[in-house]
């Protein structure tokens, strides 16, 4: 029992440490998310019209069957001409004679137009600020596979860290009358108001 005892002790002490800056974020943004309508954010919008040089799109010619990239060239030029980054990888869509690349990320947006057989292209990018950023982190929007695998790891330490933190309530309940009913106001409390509020 000492050695079952020390390793759930173990298991909880590393999984709340593991969770400590996850958890806070989670909170906050809970509450954040929670209160979004009241949260006035005045969106910061980037806009671009020019024209890409002709060199640049020559022997370019994107078909309807395939997802087409931005060229390697226009991307370079965007980034030095206008300080305009254009993640590489990222595959748009070929319309009617049109490549349009949507590029959404936490907190913003942008997109991006352009027609080859003239060059007109057209540029977007809105920032709703930091909230908005952490925001689309509490929910996973548009933050990337990489994000996506963190959350699933992250979710797994907190049930590890809740039942490892039950299994010591369960333990230490003989000697803590008010553990059982503050527990089970704790699974009361969302189940009523879930019952009676929500509809």
């Amino acid at each position: 029992m000492t050695f079952s005892l020390g390793s759930v002790r173990q298991w909880h002490w590393i999984s709340s440490a593991g969770c400590l800056v996850g958890m806070l974020l989670f909170a906050v943004t809970g509450i954040t998310l929670n209160h979004a309508a009241e949260i006035s954010v005045e969106a910061e919008i980037v806009s671009l019209e020019t024209q890409v040089p002709a060199e640049l799109l020559e022997g370019w010619q994107p078909s309807a069957t395939d997802t087409p990239q931005l060229p390697a060239a226009v991307m370079h030029w965007l980034a030095a001409e206008y300080g305009i980054d254009i993640p590489g990888g990222r595959r748009g869509e070929w319309d009617s004679g049109e490549f349009y690349l949507a590029m959404p990320r936490p907190g913003g947006d942008a997109w991006l137009s352009l027609i080859p057989e003239n060059g007109e292209l057209i540029y977007e990018r809105t920032d709703r600020g930091w909230i908005a950023y952490f925001n689309d982190l509490h929910k996973g929007r548009d933050s990337g596979v990489v994000w996506k695998w963190f959350l699933d790891v992250f979710a797994i330490a907190c049930v590890i860290f809740c039942l490892t933190g039950f299994w010591l309530l369960w333990q230490q309940s003989s000697r803590r009358v008010s553990t059982w009913p503050i527990t089970a106001l704790g699974v009361l409390v969302p189940l009523v108001i879930a019952l009676a509020f929500i509809h």
